[in-house]
């Protein structure tokens, strides 16, 4: 077996990684080297390697085999050599082999080996698969969406040799998602929002609170995706402290339900006047004294 990478370095994660940290990494290499939207002469093969890595790690049963085999645990030549502790046969799916044991059939369970790096894709970002192996490849798009349109969904019409089309976008729809049509295939690329920021189906807001209602308690008015919201502040709220609302992030494309939505986080920035008079000044100075 031609010499691999460990698959811990190949995500750029510790042993120790938890599943929301392999996922980030995973997320953040599989946009980056995506065929479609890196043209290196090594974009392919290193999409592959980090899919191929995915796979194993995010896998519980596989994890453990790596962690305690490595790669032999995954290759049909070591059969027989004492290597391979599944020794038995090995199957084929597309271009890649995946082992299993005489005794009890494969040891990963039913889901065996690795499957198309391209369809774990599309199943991660959602969308279809953009290398489909029946048919040539079709005509490939990159359309910018406003942020709100991916959250909210929507439809967006753009002009195509000629031709306008109307593109349904699904709420929730995140950079990367692919649609295939019959003519052409489109993958979304959203275009940042100045106030809301977005890690998968989570929502994080800056809001900024003068220091004054932090101390004393108060209520504030927060922009949330469901438009306003009064939010109560408790008295002595500290900085940086962060409000989880559940259920109001962003719709998950394959979600189970249709309220099924990530988190919103707001984050309490605590402001302070740049300037004071001096009644302001005084009664400061008097709390100071009580504080001391």
């Amino acid at each position: 077996m031609a010499t691999k990478r460990d698959y811990y370095d190949v995500l750029g994660v510790s042993k120790s990684a938890t599943a929301a940290e392999l996922k980030s990494a995973y997320r953040k290499l599989a946009l980056e080297w995506h065929p479609d939207r890196n043209k290196s002469s090594e974009a392919e093969a290193k999409f592959k390697e980090i899919n191929e890595a995915y796979q194993v790690l995010s896998d519980a049963k596989k994890k453990s085999t790596y962690d305690q085999f490595g790669h032999t645990a995954f290759d049909p030549s070591s059969q027989g050599s004492g290597g391979n502790p599944f020794a038995g046969g090995f199957s084929q799916q597309g271009p890649t082999t995946y082992y299993y044991s005489n005794a009890g059939g494969n040891p990963f369970g039913d889901v065996g080996g690795f499957s198309d790096p391209f369809e774990i894709f599309e199943q991660f970002f959602g969308g279809s698969n953009p290398f489909g192996r029946q048919a040539a490849r079709k005509p490939h798009y990159s359309l910018k969406i406003p942020f709100l349109t991916a959250v909210r969904g929507g439809t967006e019409s753009v002009k195509i040799d000629g031709k306008t089309h109307s593109i349904k976008i699904p709420a929730g729809a995140d950079t990367g998602t692919h649609l295939r049509f019959s003519d052409f295939d489109v993958t979304f690329e959203v275009e940042p929002h100045p106030h809301f920021k977005r890690d998968g189906n989570d929502v994080y807001v800056d809001h900024a609170v003068p220091f004054t209602k932090c101390i004393i308690g108060g209520e504030t008015t927060v922009t949330t995706l469901d438009g306003e919201l009064k939010l109560k502040i408790r008295p002595g709220t500290q900085p940086g402290t962060a409000i989880r609302l559940s259920g109001k992030g962003i719709t998950r494309i394959h979600g189970f339900k249709r309220d099924d939505r990530g988190d919103l986080y707001i984050r309490l920035k605590v402001t302070f006047p740049e300037h004071l008079n001096k009644r302001q000044r005084e009664l400061l100075e008097e709390f100071d004294r009580w504080n001391s």
